[in-house]
């Protein structure tokens, strides 16, 4: 029964994200199918922090946008305060520039810096990316061995980045999902690391069943 639902729910998913193939976030919505309010209690991040985080995004675009305007193409990801930077820029100096630019923003604490220099993507080459991103979650959904929801994907030029904060058992099942999934030429790993130990990472507890008449 399970194999019949991902039969169905795979080509919805992969529609809406070529349907908005600049919206790489869309498939985490569209893979749990559940509402912001529900992805926000179970994200590892604090609220707090998943504010900050889109904050970061917005900040940051809007300087590379006043800099730059479309001479570059460049794709910012915040997670946990630490920025992911790709996309295409036309030189070596407008590269380090826009890392400057990143790093200057506040609460940022870290910044993955792999903007390429070269023209910039056709729009086949970013629904490609976009399929490449709804086929990995698809699959991280489907594998049942971790909460997607903890994993957030990006793909540039067929390079699938991962990001989260997750155990190394779990990093290590969304790498195998990701290197295994049709169309990927690499992976690059830029996660947080925690134990399952730690409290942000623990097992949730189950619920203890209410005695009758409780």
């Amino acid at each position: 029964m399970k194999k019949i639902r991902f039969q169905f729910r795979v080509p919805f998913v992969l529609a809406l994200c070529l349907a908005a193939a600049f919206l790489q976030g869309c498939i985490e919505m569209a893979v749990v199918g559940v509402g912001t309010a529900a992805l926000s209690a179970v994200d590892r991040r604090t609220t707090g922090v998943q504010v900050d985080d889109e904050g970061i995004e917005l900040r940051a675009s809007n300087r590379v946008s006043e800099r730059f305007g479309d001479k570059a193409h460049v794709n910012i990801t915040s997670y946990n305060r630490s920025v992911l930077v790709t996309g295409e820029v036309p030189d070596a100096k407008a590269k380090a520039e826009i890392e400057k630019l990143i790093q200057g923003v506040p609460s940022v604490r870290g910044v993955t810096n792999d903007l390429q220099v070269a023209g910039g993507a056709s729009l086949t080459s970013r629904a490609s990316d976009a399929t490449i991103t709804g086929k990995v979650k698809a699959r991280l959904f489907d594998s049942g061995q971790l909460n997607p929801i903890h994993v957030k994907v990006v793909t540039e030029a067929s390079i699938v980045y991962l990001l989260g904060i997750v155990t190394e058992a779990e990093a290590n099942v969304a790498v195998e999902v990701a290197r295994t999934t049709r169309g990927v030429r690499k992976v690059v790993k830029v996660f947080d690391y925690c134990k399952p130990t730690d409290e942000v990472c623990a097992p949730p507890k189950a619920e203890v069943p209410k005695k009758a008449g409780s």
